[in-house]
């Protein structure tokens, strides 16, 4: 798994003129791609990473904060660009298996109690967001 992960001030997401997923306040924008490789511990692992990360102001994580996290599905984060002029887009998963494995990340920072805001799998989604910093990095598993 891959995720760009950005430290904001505000994040939502927007499908179809309606909001679907909101931040309240400072947090973490996960732009959250699936490898068609990843295991079953990607989940869990990335899970760890995202909700133990010290992106926020003071060095601080969201579960030290208790700071919001929005999840968007981004499969383009596999996109090949090396040959040609068109992404190759075959290391991503399958759109069945990038869902679930979406949903694991998901319910696995649930699970530590995290509050997490998604957008909506396979939607044509608008992403708003205002960086903090700017502050962005890439998360692997």
């Amino acid at each position: 798994m891959r995720a760009v992960v950005s430290r904001v001030t505000e994040a939502r997401v927007v499908v179809d003129e309606e909001t679907v997923g909101e931040l309240d306040g400072p947090g973490l924008l996960v732009l959250l791609g699936v490898h068609r490789d990843d295991g079953p511990d990607a989940a869990a692992t990335m899970a760890r990473k995202l909700h133990e990360l010290r992106l926020l102001r003071d060095e601080s994580s969201c579960a030290e904060t208790g700071a919001g996290l929005l999840v968007v599905s981004q499969f383009t984060l596999y996109g090949d660009t090396r040959k040609g002029r068109r992404p190759s887009w075959s290391a991503a998963a399958a759109p069945e298996d990038a869902r679930a494995a979406v949903d694991a990340v998901v319910a696995a920072l649930r699970e530590r109690g995290a509050s997490v805001a998604t957008g909506k799998f396979g939607a044509d989604m608008r992403v708003v967001s205002v960086n903090d910093g700017p502050f962005t990095v890439i998360v692997e598993t």
